[in-house]
């Protein structure tokens, strides 16, 4: 019997794949990293009895990145990055243990089946996944293959078992133009990022931005927003005039007419026309014509459309609906989010999806009429040839899919239900006047067949004012003929929406990228999103703009990107070299690194009239240890100290309040120390600026506090305040913060657990001596009299946390509310005393993990 293993890109993906294709007859177990399951059933495959397991990775198996030394900012050339830097592929989230995970599932399989999302991304994951577990897979015989890829569109019974029958080869060229683009971002992203994040924080202290970011389309996307806000600054309103006449065609009723000469920008030819038609009494009817006009129905819907309705009506941004959609495709309720196609293939079943919403009691009615009458055939659209329309797959509930998920899947459903229904038809009225030698148009509208506009409201033709009957050479009396004087008005601020058809139009990002590169440039501080969604630049994105045009203009504007998009396009259809477009895309972006940094005192002239000097900004915090004055705290992100004498800058930990720790000083520089706090539910510890950006020795690295210092004496390190290991992550060690009391706690120096003991103690010490059965430090506590909880009278002890059964009830593990980027699992050797050996005490420790909360949204589109 063959093993046959198969792979999907996601958990919940692969277990509904499992399902379908077991029939529900299979076994599940948890896999080596407890992400992923593994499923496991018998069948048949290609002729043979086989057995099957079925698992998934979590997204991209392995990341591009620079080799050590050239992640360091501080000692690699930017310009180095473009070329000289070698790169390489890293496990994109090393906790997960993919690599390790599929190569233990591979081990003994025969065949492997790719199930991975069918775009460009979901090909590159599958030959990550093939390079991971190919070595281990058993040998092919001959020429029999062994590596197939499934093609599906829905997680639907037909349509899995369809790919299931008609299994496929992954795109090794598809997958080719991924690598080129993920190539690209990295290197020239970080080049131009790294040189203009220190040359520009390291002279201005009120940027307000933790990273002055450049990226290929990020930056083109920035320019839009930019581009409008320029128009709206130049703007200069000008004074027209309108000529408006009423007329009354019964004694209680007046019509309004519009001028036909819409409106004139000269104040005294206005007047002669209001002149000239006041002398008039009567408005004479000069033509009448009736009109039957359509309003289409939609295209088919596709990943832009639905980013922009998301935006404009359901007040989503496009990251948070990409991530509903994909959640709802996982979840079977709708077909792949990501299709650039707006046309229907001619063997969709468009009547089953429709027989699938024909009870559901918003649309049921419109949906049984459309399925006893005929359907319409959608209209032709776009096809990109890559998946069909975003179509509702099975019925769901407002109580199943709850809140933002339901509104997604409500429009998603009528857009489908309005793709075959009829188009709107309605008879439009134009009724032709003239007062005097000046002529005036009415225009009215009445439906004859609401068509699609019935499960789409709010396209519906809105009513009008009821024209009378009435025929060539009719009379009507003027009732008021007036001037009318106006202003032109600027354009609004860009819309979510009207950003995502212009990077559309310029070929910025693809479907899927689009919404990253909107959230990144709200993320960096270079826009903000104001109400209806609408995107103002800050100041700091505009001067970067500005200065990009100032010093080459093809560094922001659409072209240059939309080119290198054509490329790649042409690399995944097989017609360009992968090799060949890296080298010249390269080449071209390195001339201009090199031209821009010449040319940065362009864009520095700029800089230096929105923000102020590093040493005219912050407030005067803790002392310099080389010249004794005090250095100014920058709380503007990232904050940071600055000494203003000898002109030097030190990082800081962020996302967190800063401020001096009792005056005392390190014992190796004579910096004062400062506190780093995530706030009170949170963790927090003391921190010497000078060693966190220059690591006093070799088993430290840069950004560690003094919790995860190996100072063998001082009173703040690891060594002297170290407890145990850390009861979660591998690498952390649990530390007392004593600065905590009355409500003490210790927390890990590398993960978000922090430990919670001995509330109202009166003091709290990490004793030399260490526990016999955990090797963790013992802890000497002295309780206060009042409330202490030991027995008797008696209020001190000293026992181990994890160990002591006196202490067992005093001591409950939570989460911090907040985790700083500075916290990573570095694999330093542990020094000092009292270190635990990875002993998680029985039980005794609860995690509490804070629960998510989602953000409050706009109303629906009505």
């Amino acid at each position: 019997m063959r093993t046959v293993l198969m792979v999907a890109e996601k958990p919940s993906l692969a277990q509904s794949i499992a399902k379908i294709l077991s029939r529900g007859n299979m076994s599940s177990r948890k896999g080596l990293n407890s992400a992923c399951s593994v499923h496991e059933y018998t069948g048949s495959f290609i002729g043979q009895s086989a057995h099957f397991k079925m698992t998934s990775v979590c997204g991209h198996v392995m990341t591009l990145d620079f080799i050590g030394k050239y992640n360091s900012w501080d000692k690699v050339d930017p310009a180095e990055l473009f070329s000289k830097a070698p790169t390489e592929k890293k496990e994109a989230n090393p906790k997960l243990t993919m690599v390790k995970f599929l190569q233990v599932e591979a081990r003994g399989c025969d065949c492997i089946v790719l199930w991975l999302d069918c775009d460009k991304e979901g090909e590159n994951i599958c030959f990550e996944v093939l390079d991971a577990v190919l070595p281990v897979m058993n040998k092919p015989r001959g020429t029999e293959r062994t590596i197939y890829r499934a093609k599906f569109s829905s997680i639907t019974d037909t349509d899995i078992c369809n790919a299931m029958n008609h299994l496929g080869e992954p795109n090794r060229n598809e997958a080719l133009s991924v690598d080129a683009r993920q190539e690209l971002d990295l290197r020239i992203g970080c080049a131009f990022t790294r040189f203009q994040t220190k040359y520009f924080q390291g002279k201005y202290g009120n940027l307000d931005s933790s990273l002055i970011s450049f990226g290929p389309c990020q930056t083109p996307t920035l320019g839009f927003c930019v581009e409008r806000h320029d128009k709206i600054q130049s703007f200069k309103p000008e004074t027209y005039w309108v000529l408006q006449a009423k007329v009354n065609p019964e004694k209680d009723s007046s019509l309004t007419l519009d001028w036909d000469r819409v409106r004139v920008f000269d104040r005294e030819v206005a007047q002669m026309f209001l002149n000239i038609t006041k002398m008039a009494k009567e408005a004479k009817v000069e033509s009448v014509s009736k009109k039957e006009k359509v309003k289409q129905r939609p295209l088919a819907l596709n990943t832009v459309e639905m980013l922009r309705v998301a935006s404009a009506a359901l007040g989503m941004g496009p990251q948070h609906a990409m991530q509903i959609a994909e959640r709802l495709y996982t979840q079977g309720y709708i077909s792949y989010p990501r299709t650039e196609t707006t046309h229907y293939p001619e063997n969709f079943d468009l009547k089953g999806c429709l027989r699938q919403q024909a009870n559901n009691p918003y649309w049921a009615e419109t949906v049984k009429v459309l399925l006893s009458e005929g359907i319409n055939r959608p209209r032709k659209g776009h096809d990109a040839g890559d998946h069909p329309p975003i179509t509702p797959m099975r019925a769901a509930t407002e109580a199943e899919l709850g809140g933002d998920g339901w509104r997604l899947y409500e429009y998603i459903t009528r857009h489908f239900i309005a793709t075959v229904s009829a188009d709107c038809k309605y008879l439009q009225t134009t009724i032709s006047f003239s007062i005097g030698p000046e002529r005036f148009t009415c225009v009215g509208k009445v439906v004859t067949s609401p068509g699609f506009t019935e499960i789409m409201p709010w396209h519906s033709i809105p009513l009008e004012e009821s024209l009378p009957h009435c025929e060539k050479g009719d009379l009507f009396p003027v009732g008021e003929i007036k001037l009318l004087e106006k202003q032109t008005s600027p354009p609004d601020y860009l819309t979510e929406a009207e950003l995502i058809t212009l990077m559309e139009k310029h070929g910025i990002g693809t479907d899927a990228s689009i919404p990253v590169h909107i959230n990144n440039i709200c993320q960096r501080n270079y826009v903000t999103v104001e109400s209806g969604r609408r995107l103002k630049p800050t100041n700091l994105g505009i001067v970067l703009v500005h200065g990009y045009y100032k010093i080459d203009a093809e560094l922001v504007l659409p072209t240059i990107r939309s080119a290198v998009e054509k490329q790649l396009n042409l690399i995944a259809l097989g017609k360009a070299n992968y090799h060949q477009v890296l080298e010249h895309t390269l080449d071209i972006f390195k001339r201009k690194f090199h031209y821009f940094v010449d040319s940065i005192a362009g864009m520095d002239e700029l800089m230096e009239v929105s923000f102020s000097p590093l040493a005219a900004t912050g407030k005067p915090l803790s002392r310099c240890g080389k010249c004794h004055r005090f250095m100014k705290y920058i709380q503007a992100k990232p904050s940071r100290l600055h000494c203003s004498h000898c002109d030097d800058t030190y990082s800081l930990p962020q996302n967190g309040t800063i401020k001096l720790y009792k005056e005392l000083r390190c014992p190796l520089d004579d910096f004062e120390l400062v506190l780093w706090s995530s706030g009170s539910r949170g963790k927090s510890y003391p921190l010497c600026p000078y060693c966190y950006n220059h690591p006093p020795f070799r088993d430290m690295k840069k950004g560690m506090g003094c919790n995860e210092c190996t100072h063998p004496t001082c009173q703040h390190s690891l060594s002297m305040l170290g407890i145990g290991q850390c009861v979660e992550c591998e690498n952390g060690v649990l530390v007392l913060d004593s600065t905590s009391g009355p409500k003490w706690k210790m927390a890990c120096n590398k993960c978000n657990v922090v430990v919670h003991f001995f509330e109202n103690a009166h003091k709290v010490r990490v004793s030399p001596e260490t526990c016999d059965l955990c090797e963790a430090a013992l802890v000497d506590v002295d309780f206060n009299k009042a409330k202490s909880p030991l027995p008797g009278d008696e209020t001190q002890h000293s026992g181990c946390v994890f160990c002591d059964p006196v202490f067992q009830d005093l001591v409950e593990l939570k989460h911090a509310a907040m985790r700083h980027p500075m916290h990573r699992g570095g694999q330093g050797k542990r020094q000092g005393r009292g270190r635990g050996k990875g002993r998680r005490p029985g039980g005794r420790l609860n995690p509490k993990k804070p629960k998510d909360k989602m953000a409050a949204l706009a109303a629906y589109f009505v």
